[in-house]
């Protein structure tokens, strides 16, 4: 008898030792790589970029090739939001990447290939990746560098089975309406890949266990795994978890939720959701970075006169295992870690999250759906106590037994310098929150994962902890 997909995803996220790879072996693997890694980078001042300058006109940082990203400026107007107008640095990069994760059966269980990856923002300098991760820039060769690994799969797929293929979104406060497809490819099992230096094939469940490692499992391979299609007849039998025991150990079947069991219908969230989108006043304009007020270029930064925020600056690098050994680059860099965070109660014994419909700048359709919490604390210190972001306390500040996950992961090491989220899914009651916020709403877990499948609805941070809901499997 053929399995189903779902019930081969089943046995892949149920195995964590596989006749392929086994766990301890990895992470001796890993850690034998990120001792063998030579890769340097050094934050240099921005005279000392190479091919990169300021426009005359514009002051915008471009690229002598007119390719991969610029760092322009916006002006944004958001009528009710905690600050209202303001204006700064955002990077816009137009052309749509490739974030591919190959998967393969070995003895009937999918195994995913996935690199160990260094990027420049970084902290520890290697990752684990998705089996391509690559700008368009990067893979039409625009640097002259090698040609990008196993990227055939993914441009070429009539002789494989798409198993997902969706234009994804990133942050949209640094990126201005930055997208990239996020796939993931099936191979024949027959099929011989030839697995190269620096690649290795992972079950759902060694992945899984790799996510509540900090800092492991980078931003583009977390985003493609939340992609991984489930079944909307039975969903129990796609993601099997402990955290299904709900509160206090009773058993909740339907995990991770039927939509007759959840709190609003389907029809009833797409329509709050294009409401928003039709009412909501969000104005970003493009203009020269030369225009952005209150921010201040020096030899190394350009920074907000606060101090707040983050700051633009430039990298050397010298990369092992990359299409090209080194360059120098832009980069953004935060002030101050973030926090990322699910509500998580259960209804009828299912699982909702309470997730907001967020506003950003740098969005396509005004606004898509984020974590509870999503912020950084920061940069709320010098706005009145109201502004503070609801509910960051109920996730900071909440008890150890009803945290279900809690790790500190980076974001995008290829424009962001040392970017890192506290990711969190905390426990709570419906009653705790006897009134949705107007932005906010209770929705099934299954209703999320329905949405991912489609471009500009979860943003990067939400996708992230689906991933990490999924990982509770283990």
């Amino acid at each position: 008898m053929v399995s189903t997909l779902q019930e081969r995803l089943v046995r892949s996220a149920a195995t964590v030792d596989s006749s392929v790879t086994l766990l301890a072996d990895f992470q001796r693997w890993f850690r034998e790589r990120l001792d063998a890694d030579e890769s340097r980078v050094e934050i240099i001042p921005f005279t000392a970029m190479r091919g990169w300058d300021f426009a005359p006109d514009t002051h915008n940082l471009v690229h002598e090739t007119g390719r991969f990203f610029t760092v322009e400026g916006i002006r944004v107007r958001m009528p009710g939001a905690p600050v209202e107008e303001w204006r700064q640095p955002i990077l816009h990069q137009p052309e749509i990447g490739i974030l591919g994760i190959l998967v393969k059966d070995f003895d009937g269980i999918p195994h995913f290939l996935m690199q160990a990856k260094m990027e420049p923002g970084n902290h520890g300098g290697l990752q684990l990746s998705p089996t391509v991760q690559a700008t368009r820039s990067n893979y039409t060769r625009v640097h002259k560098g090698r040609a990008v690994p196993y990227l055939e799969y993914f441009q070429r797929t009539e002789r494989h089975r798409v198993l997902a293929d969706v234009r994804q979104s990133e942050q949209g406060s640094w990126f201005f309406r930055k997208r990239n497809r996020n796939m993931l490819v099936e191979v024949a099992e027959d099929e011989d890949i030839e697995v190269r230096d620096g690649f290795r094939w992972l079950t759902l469940g060694q992945l899984h266990h790799l996510l509540a490692v900090e800092d492991l499992v980078n931003m583009d391979a977390r985003s493609v795994l939340a992609c991984l299609p489930h079944s909307p007849l039975d969903p129990a039998d796609t993601f099997p978890a402990p955290l299904a025991a709900g509160p206090h150990g009773t058993v909740a079947p339907g995990w991770p939720g039927q939509g007759r069991h959840a709190l609003h219908g389907d029809a009833d969230i797409l329509s709050w959701i294009t409401g928003l989108r039709t009412e909501r006043e969000v104005f970003t304009e493009r203009i020269p970075l030369r225009e952005a007020d209150g921010w201040h270029r020096t030899a190394h930064r350009i920074s907000h006169e606060s101090g707040r925020f983050f700051s633009v600056m430039a990298v050397d690098v010298t990369a092992g295992g990359r299409e090209v050994g080194g360059w120098t680059q832009p980069m953004i860099e935060p002030h101050g870690p973030g926090v990322a965070a699910f509500l998580l109660a259960y209804a009828d014994k299912v699982p909702h999250v309470l997730v907001q419909a967020r506003a950003e700048p740098g969005y396509t359709d005004v606004v898509e759906l984020a974590p509870t919490v999503q912020c950084t604390p920061r940069n709320y210190t010098h706005l009145p106590a109201g502004a503070t972001p609801p509910f960051l306390e109920d996730v900071v500040e909440a008890p150890a037994d009803r945290v279900r996950f809690d790790t500190v992961l980076s974001e995008e090491g290829g424009r962001f310098f040392h970017a890192f989220n506290r990711y969190l899914v905390v426990e709570t009651e419906l009653s705790a929150v006897p009134e949705e916020p107007p932005h906010y709403r209770w929705m099934a877990v299954r209703q999320l994962l329905d949405l991912i499948r489609h471009s500009h609805y979860v943003n990067v941070e939400a996708r992230t902890l689906i991933a990490c809901l999924h990982s509770l499997a283990v």
